[in-house]
Parts: structure tokens; sequence; C-alpha cells
């Protein structure tokens, strides 16, 4: 990290405390702890919309997620930080549907006991085989995250072929609903991370708010005192009494807390370590009717020629909450991971390959479905591969700080997780008493 100069400059009365960079759910959760503290904070955000990579935009009636993100309800900073009943969160189906060998199957219901799952029809062995992973995901539903955060850590896919499951159960089941919660279609992700993610999915029910992904930001700025977040508000520079912006001049603050992406940090922060990144791309149909009548998560299981699948997996959003199309309409989300060649035509040159295979994983004619959208985020989600630090330093000195998933785990827990630890850095430095306000902003 190279050498910043920090010396104090005079403060202007309408300076605020602390200046957060960025308006996604790391640097809200910062304010929100901040400000529960007493601190005046100015949130600058450079887009005119709060929120980062979590959007959502109306299209002809439709509701778009940009990105494939489902929440957990297991996710604990979820219920510190949020008012789930508020955010009206509707949970997907329980267990995925997997498609493979020409045939789809229901698979990894975690309501299930045990013995209810050795009973079930999908291909993934024997009774005996499927009785194993029923108990395996009951271990690691029970299992505390930190002893899952010691143990030895490998790949991903590595680890799913030392675990003892039958090679069905990983290819029928694990890999592909890795791949999908993951965004990483050759798991070269932690082991630790993925058991973490395999516990949050065994605990809880995959979901989105009613009112679409960008419900959870919104309220979270929502709790913030009137004019803290400032949009359209572009930094240039950043130092640890204040920040440079493009026409608002310089303002400064007691500290700095960099909440932005994690290449947008970088490059406010010189040295500041660059992950790879995981990118996903999100196509959106239009139906006339549901291909499916329940909003579950359907993955595409087969390996052709041994490669990870064009379509990782897609679900009926309208069938999650009616608000997600017009009336007598049906919004499918698909979501193609990896980095693929774009031609001229872009990303969306992929659709008529896309709308094929959705034709076979929903075994339904697609010919009459109309392309919406697609939305493609090379940066969506930065990589963890092994050895993974999932608690980055968030304090670079006295007076300045960092956050985001790129800090934690590339999850909306660890986006959260992150900003409150560099709120609680910012409190310490400062000298400020913890304790009872400091519960009271984080719960």
């Amino acid at each position: 990290m190279p050498t910043y100069d920090f010396t104090r400059r005079a403060r202007r009365q309408s300076d605020p405390d602390v200046v957060v960079v960025g308006a996604g759910l790391a640097g809200l959760t910062a304010a929100r702890v901040l400000t529960g503290h007493g601190l005046t904070v100015h949130v600058l955000e450079a887009t005119d919309r709060v929120g980062g990579r979590m959007a959502t935009r109306e299209l002809d009636g439709f509701r778009l997620d940009h990105g494939s993100q489902l929440l957990n309800t297991a996710y604990p900073e979820l219920r510190r930080v949020l008012d789930l009943d508020r955010l009206e969160l509707r949970p997907l189906a329980p267990g995925v549907l997997v498609h493979s060998g020409g045939r789809r199957y229901r698979a990894g219901d975690p309501q299930l006991t045990t013995a209810r799952q050795a009973t079930t029809r999908a291909p993934l062995g024997s009774p005996l085989d499927k009785a194993r992973l029923g108990s395996w995901l009951s271990r690691l539903a029970a299992t505390p995250a930190g002893r899952l955060q010691a143990r030895p850590e490998t790949t991903a896919a590595r680890a799913l072929a030392e675990r003892g499951l039958a090679p069905r159960t990983v290819d029928g089941f694990l890999r592909p609903l890795l791949a999908a919660l993951l965004s990483d279609p050759a798991l070269g992700t932690s082991s630790r991370i993925a058991d973490l993610v395999l516990r949050s999915y065994a605990r809880g029910r995959l979901c989105l708010p009613a009112g679409g992904i960008a419900a959870v930001p919104a309220q979270l700025a929502a709790g913030l005192p009137a004019g803290t977040v400032r949009t359209g508000v572009q930094v240039t520079s950043i130092a640890a009494d204040g920040v440079e912006t493009v026409g608002h001049g310089r303002i400064g603050a007691q500290a700095v807390v960099v909440a932005t992406g994690a290449r947008s940090a970088a490059g406010l922060l010189p040295g500041l370590r660059l992950p790879g990144f995981h990118p996903v791309t999100t196509f959106y149909h239009a139906a006339d009717r549901a291909p499916i009548g329940e909003p579950v998560l359907l993955l595409d299981g087969d390996l052709p020629g041994g490669q990870p699948p064009l379509v990782s997996h897609s679900v009926v959003l309208s069938e999650l909450h009616p608000s997600y199309a017009p009336a007598g309409q049906a919004l499918v989300a698909t979501t193609v991971l990896g980095r693929r060649s774009f031609d001229a035509g872009g990303p969306a040159a992929l659709e008529p390959a896309v709308r094929a295979r959705l034709a076979e994983l929903y075994g339904a004619p697609t010919r009459g479905w109309q392309f919406l959208s697609v939305r493609h985020v090379p940066d969506a989600v930065p990589a963890m591969p092994p050895p993974h630090n999932s608690r980055r330093p968030v304090r670079l000195l006295a007076g300045l700080y960092v956050c985001g998933d790129h800090r934690d785990t590339s999850t909306a827990q660890g986006a959260l997780v992150s900003g409150r630890r560099a709120a609680q850095a910012v409190v310490r430095d400062l000298g400020l008493p913890s304790g009872a306000r400091e519960a009271e902003a984080a719960a």
C-alpha cells in the first residue's frame, strides 16, 4: 500500500463527521451504524440510485432484477439489519428441480426427513446414497459456522469429490446447486465458503423481496436521516480527512469509508488487492403462461462434453409474486455463468441458444416467448478461491476504511457484515462509547 498524505485540513461547518463512498449494501449498513452513534454521515453515490449491483428496473410492466441475486432466510445479518416482514420476502419452493439426462426431478428439500429423502424418485443413486445426502445436509446445518471455517481448505470441486458421497449425488444435485449459488461453474471457490453456503441452504429458504431485489438497499436508505445519501456525486480521490469530487469540490470528514465494488475501490486505493470475478449474464423472457406453476429453482444438471452447461439456472419470477409481470403474463429469468466470447451482437447473441435450451429444461415450447432484456455483469461476484480470508481487514489506517463483499464473503450476508465491521472500526478510532447504542444500531 503506498503512503498517503494524512495531514489534517480544516473542516467546514457543513462537512460531515464521516464520508461513505458508495451506496451499496455495505455502505448503507456502515452509514446506519454510524448515524446510530450520533455521527453525521454523507453517503456519496456516483450513480442516480442506491443499491450498487442490487438493482431492479421496470420494463413494460415487468420487474427485472439485475443479476441472479437470491437471498437466504438463514443469513443472520438479514435479520439483524432489515425488517423482513416489511420487506415481504417470498420464498422459492423447497428444494430444486434438476434437469439431467432428458428428465426433471426434485432434489435437496431440507424439509424432508432423511428417510423421506431416501424414497424420492430423484436419480441420485441408491436409497442409501440419497439417505446419506439427507444426513450430510442435516449435519452441515447443525455445524457451527466457526467450525466449518476451521476445516482444511481446498476447492469446492475437490471437496465434493472427497466427501464420500455418490458421484450421481454430486453431479445430479450438489454440483449444479453450488454452481448456481456461488456463480462459479468450475467450483474453484474455497471449500469453506461452499460449506457455509450449503449450510445456509440447508437451514433456510432461498427468497426474494416481493418488490424486487432493490427493495433491500431501499429499506436501508429509508432508515437513514434525511440528506444522508447524496446521489450523482463522483469521488475522484480520497484521504483520511475527506474526499475530492467532480462538481462538488472537497468534502472534509474525520473518517472516510470506501464502500464501492472491488474494482472501484482498487482505483481509489492504489495497492488494494483486486480479486478475480465471476461474470453473470441474465436473460429475461415473457411468456403467455408460466412454463411451470411454482417458483422453483430449475438447474441444468447436464455436462455437455464434460463442460459446464450454457444455462446454469432459471426461475419463473412471476410465480414468486404476481407483481413481477403484468396480468396474464409470466416472467422467466435465466442465468448464464462464466466468461464468454461475445461477437458483435454482444450478450444478446446468445439468446437463441438460451431459448432453445429453455425449451428442453422446461419441457415447453419457447418459440412464442418474448425476449425482454439481457443484463451482463462482468464483475458480478468477487471470486473466492482458496485460501480465502473471509474477514479481510476493513481498517487501512486511522481515518481510512474499506468495506464490501470483497472484504468478507461474496454474498449479501458478507456485504452487510463488512459494512458493520467498518463502521465499528470508525467508532473505535473516534473514541466513541460502544455498548448499548452500538447494539441498537446493529439490531
